[in-house]
């Protein structure tokens, strides 16, 4: 008895040996697949950065929580690195050189039109996909191949949105004013050929600002004297929409207001009230009838995450999605942005954030020539009591 007391003692401690290991070992860990962001998150633009970074630190601690992410053989726990170029295209350089110090193959970002365009030749010469929210075609079209659109150009947006306004509300006179940067005022030279292709008379398209301006009443006096249908605040960042506009109003302009950029409706509220009700502006890729359950359920978690949400994110979700998913149709373009690239032309996913069966998929043939654009819904909003409404929806080829 003695003997077999001892045996069956041994026997238990040793199990319990085992067991305490097993619990102390913990499961292997999945591989960090590390995707960047180079963008501006400060200073009057710091809206666009900041529904980017923040879409995508969303969307990856969901994917983590839920397990990570699998492509080919293995799993990986996605990991957003950031960096805020300030909307300085110099800045924006030094931010796409970390990205390629630390391997990184594909970055969301810059948001503005100079930052894009300068950071082409780092992403060139180091293997990197990046999806720019800039509008130049020279970044999408030959011989240019490493950016995609991750929104919706102005080029696309503007006509359409002059097209619907002419129609449906009787828009005749149109004028436009910019602020004096490169961005703005290379949108506003868009504008006004898509509003003339239309018919549209353009009565004003060279006033001009300077980004830092917080008193609108010089610039717009004379343009308000012009009696527009329609006033187009060309690529206005959203920290001066609301100037603009309370500046328009408080001069008596009684027009139609518009921009082809996004915009944030708790900005438009705190700077201009009331007296932004009616603003129309490219909204995000979601309206509460083609929102899937995915999408409110992002919505949700963005909003517990960070205590509020951006319209604009509707949008901005869709990049670090369409990565994922382009890297799972072919895993070799983990490290080979060339095998990204010819993935790209016949790419086809379920896009989990609209009803049905849309898709995720690369387009933009029509306006560069070749797939660099992400398919997202052409959303145009209008702004009233504090937050957007749905003006139409539209596509681009």
């Amino acid at each position: 008895m003695t003997l077999i007391s001892s045996l069956s003692r041994r026997a238990l401690l040793g199990a319990v040996a085992i067991m305490a290991v097993a619990v102390a070992s913990p499961a292997l860990a999945n591989e960090k697949l590390k995707i960047g962001f180079v963008g501006v998150t400060s200073g009057p633009a710091a809206a666009w950065g900041t529904s980017n970074v923040r879409s995508m630190q969303t969307r990856a601690a969901w994917l983590n929580e839920t397990g990570g992410v699998k492509i080919g053989d293995k799993t990986y726990d996605i990991e957003i690195v950031t960096f805020d170029d300030q909307k300085d295209p110099k800045r924006a350089i030094e931010g796409m050189e970390k990205m390629a110090q630390a391997g990184i193959r594909y970055v969301v970002g810059p948001n503005v039109d100079d930052g894009a365009a300068a950071v082409r030749p780092v992403a060139e010469k180091n293997g990197i996909i990046y999806f720019p929210y800039a509008f130049p075609k020279s970044l999408y079209t030959k011989p240019a191949s490493n950016a995609v659109l991750g929104m919706i150009a102005n080029y696309q947006s503007g006509p359409a949105i002059y097209k619907y306004l002419k129609e449906n509300k009787g828009v005749k006179k149109v004028a436009f004013v910019a602020a004096n940067e490169s961005d703005p005022l290379s949108q506003r030279d868009g504008g006004v050929a898509a509003a003339k292709a239309l018919g549209l008379e353009v009565v004003a398209d060279k006033d001009t600002y300077q980004n830092d301006t917080r008193d609108f009443t010089p610039v717009l006096t004379p343009i308000v004297q012009l009696k527009p249908d329609l006033l187009v605040l060309s690529g206005v960042a959203p920290a001066n929409a609301p100037l603009l506009i309370r500046a328009a109003r408080e001069l008596g302009y009684t027009g139609l207001i518009s921009t082809e950029t996004a915009q944030d409706a708790k900005v438009l509220e705190e700077g201009a009230g009331e007296l932004a009700n009616g603003f129309i502006s490219v909204g995000g890729a979601s309206t509460p009838e083609i929102a899937s359950d995915t999408m409110k359920e992002f919505v949700d978690r963005y909003t517990k995450m960070f205590g509020e949400y951006n319209d604009e994110s509707n949008t901005k979700v869709y990049a670090l999605e369409y990565i994922i998913e382009t890297l799972k149709a072919d895993p070799a373009a983990i490290n080979d942005v060339e095998a990204f690239k010819k993935t790209m032309d016949s790419f086809s996913a379920a896009n989990p954030y609209m009803k049905g069966d849309a898709k995720l998929s690369y387009v933009g043939t029509t306006s560069f020539g070749q797939k660099r654009q992400v398919a997202v819904p052409m959303v145009v909003n209008v702004y009233k009591d504090g937050k957007f409404e749905t003006l139409f929806v539209g596509t681009v080829d």
